[in-house]
This record gives C-alpha cells, sequence and structure tokens, in this order.
C-alpha cells in the first residue's frame, strides 16, 4: 500500500504537501475530493472515527492535507508522512 493524501487542490496546505511530496520523489495516491464523492465520503470515515481531528474539529477546521501511512496510520503531520 502506498501513501495516500486526501485533500482538495483550493487547499494551499494540500497543493504545498503535493509539491513537495513530488520533490522528494514519494509515491502518493492523491484522493481529491471534488474529483469524486467517494473520495470525500473515504475521508470522512477517518475524520468522524479518528481522535486526531478533534483539536482540527473544535477550531472549525477540516483536517487536510490527510495522509494515511502504509501502515494504516492517520496523521495530519507532513513530516510523520514522510519519514514512514
Amino acid at each position: 500500500m502506498e501513501l495516500v493524501v486526501y485533500g482538495m487542490k483550493a487547499c494551499p496546505d494540500c497543493v504545498e504537501a503535493l509539491e513537495e511530496l513530488d520533490r522528494r520523489g514519494i509515491r502518493y495516491v492523491y484522493k481529491e475530493f471534488s474529483e469524486a464523492t467517494a473520495n470525500l465520503k473515504e475521508f470522512l470515515k477517518y475524520r468522524d472515527s479518528s481522535e486526531i481531528f478533534d483539536e482540527v474539529k473544535a477550531e472549525g477546521g477540516i483536517g487536510i492535507p490527510c495522509f494515511v501511512l502504509p501502515d494504516g496510520r492517520v496523521t495530519l503531520s507532513f513530516d510523520e508522512a514522510v519519514l514512514m
């Protein structure tokens, strides 16, 4: 399994993360919300069931980019995603 990134191209943080992954030559699968509602639904399952989103939700944020590591762990940390 490869790194999976959930996000939106309208999100500057997502664009920056994808550009940096490309610069580093890290393989990933990008799941853009505007391309398929299935991508958004997959993300919402993570968001609704993982404590890592609690603070983001409390602040009114979305929680993207969201990274699902090859071992299945979910993180909002770019650094953690690239150290996989």
